[in-house]
């Protein structure tokens, strides 16, 4: 049973940084690769970055230059660090799995950036 567990989201005001982790089990995230999306009121879910198993990442051109996706293979986290966070990177964010024709996902964690 593959399960994904985000925590780290909170409060935080515009310049501040976050950073975001994503636990999993069931699967060797060692050999998959992992994404994080999120979702904005009223917005559809937007793929915000991505780790391949090989090491390259990509991400979103919003988030370029200020957040960084990395994993630790070992503890089978993964994790996303924000940095000069905007109030419009404000929504909920969700750790994804797509395995075998099945995407996997977390519950999500809240990140809010206000004054």
């Amino acid at each position: 049973q593959v399960q994904l567990v985000e925590s780290g989201g909170d409060l935080v005001q515009p310049g501040g940084s976050l950073r975001l982790s994503c636990a999993v089990s069931g699967i060797a995230i060692s050999i998959y690769t992992m994404r994080w999306y999120r979702q904005a009121p009223g917005k559809q879910r937007e793929l915000v970055a991505a780790s391949t198993s090989g090491g390259d990442t990509d991400y979103a051109d919003s988030v370029k230059g200020r957040f960084t996706i990395s994993r630790d293979n070992a503890k089978n986290t993964v994790y996303l660090q924000m940095n000069s966070l905007s109030v419009w990177d404000t929504a909920v964010y969700y750790c994804n799995a797509y395995i075998i024709y099945t995407n996997y996902w977390g519950q999500g964690t809240q990140v809010t950036v206000s004054s």
